[in-house]
């Protein structure tokens, strides 16, 4: 008897014609099985090495005309996608733009940007002529469509961005994850080879993980231990007079590895012009400050028995809390920014809640320490003071 199902070879044709009918070209993996609404048709086209996104180009020699079609999905829904050539250099600085969002009532809007500084981006003209600029959508992802004016090139520096909203017209800052600072390279009008420009970027993104890594360390770990080993430590005689070399250990340790990361994040702002994360800086500032005057107060530390000694303890420790206090948030502010995998970031909370539970348990155990000296009548528990080490 003849079975009444579809033969196997007919019900996988059907599920393969269902897929590639509900799969939108806009999503396949290569530009090269893309299509476009207005049936334009393009000689080149490449897969953009970051950001999900992909050009599609033909230039004319004949009269300097290249005519492109940029494809990506934005950062957010109603986020915008965008293209650009600078003639004067690698990155966003020069860059004349072309970008695209969607309005609020569904149509795609096309604005020109000429990007002559960081910090005066407004809407212009380009430094060569346009036109036929249109933009469509579907399925979250925006196509731009130009013509420029190109003349007497054979290659040019390309910059694609895309980002998170709109504001008023004006497109908001994106995210400067590595894809983003990556998002630039060199575009062959003839369809020849195509690179990325990655070096600067990948020595950029080297720098920045040792600037992480550095104050990671210093600010985030040698600090917060050093402030531990002082107030519990130096409770117990036997560790008398270790804790004070110890203490003194991870914060000159820390402070000398945190000028490190503090020298590696300046210079990291110099060369990041227009790249500014105003937070984290200021904390930083404020960090590398006050660990100065704490580290500089020792030499002015008067002896226990000296009658000044009480305020110099308020004001260290004071000072040392705050430290910590700072410390620890900007860590987690510089890791919003490097954005790591996520396995770095519970590392270091998995760690910071070490610290703390320690710390809870010597609190207890050192109240419990003078407690019982205090039931014994002692004249004043031990507070670690020896031959003037406190």
């Amino acid at each position: 008897m003849a079975s009444s199902s579809s033969p196997p070879s007919l019900a996988f044709l059907g599920l393969t014609l269902a897929l590639v009918l509900l799969i939108s070209p806009a999503h396949s993996l290569t530009c090269t099985t893309q299509t476009f609404t207005n049936n334009k048709l393009y000689s080149h086209c490449i897969d953009l090495p970051t950001l999900k996104s992909y050009l599609h180009w033909t230039y004319d020699s004949s009269n300097s005309t290249l005519s492109i079609a940029f494809v990506a999905t934005p950062a957010k829904s109603d986020g915008w996608i965008a293209w650009a050539i600078n003639p004067t250099s690698t990155g966003m600085k020069g860059a004349q733009t072309l970008l695209t969002y969607k309005k609020s009532d569904g149509s795609m809007n096309v604005k020109t940007f000429n990007i002559s500084s960081y910090n005066d981006i407004v809407e212009s003209k380009l430094a060569f002529d346009v036109w036929d600029t249109s933009a469509e959508s579907s399925g979250g992802v925006f196509r731009l469509f130009a013509k420029l004016k190109v003349e007497e090139m054979e290659s040019v520096n390309q910059v694609w961005q895309v980002g998170p909203s709109v504001s008023n017209g004006f497109p908001v800052k994106h995210d400067f994850n590595t894809d983003n600072l990556q998002a630039k390279g060199s575009l062959s009008l003839t369809g020849g080879t195509t690179t990325p420009t990655t070096t600067t970027g990948d020595s950029r993104l080297k720098k920045r993980n040792i600037h992480g890594i550095l104050n990671a360390v210093s600010w985030g770990l040698l600090f917060p231990i050093g402030i531990i080993i002082a107030r519990y430590l130096r409770t117990f005689q036997s560790a008398d007079p270790a804790w004070f070399y110890l203490h003194i250990f991870c914060q000159v340790s820390g402070y000398a590895i945190g000028v490190a990361g503090w020298a590696t994040g300046i210079k990291l702002g110099s060369e990041s012009e227009g790249v500014v994360y105003s937070a984290h800086r200021k904390i930083g500032i404020t960090l590398f400050s006050l660990a100065t005057v704490q580290i500089f107060a020792l030499f002015l530390r008067p002896k226990k028995e000296h009658k000044y000694r009480f305020y110099w303890n308020i004001y260290h420790h004071t000072l040392g809390y705050a430290i910590l206090i700072l410390s620890i948030l900007n860590v987690f502010k510089g890791l919003d920014i490097l954005n790591p995998a996520k396995h770095w970031r519970s590392t270091y909370i998995i760690v910071i809640i070490a610290l703390g539970a320690i710390a809870l348990l010597l609190e207890a155990i050192t109240w419990a320490v003078v407690l019982k000296r205090r039931s014994t009548k002692s004249t004043k528990p031990y507070d670690g003071f020896n031959n003037g080490q406190g």
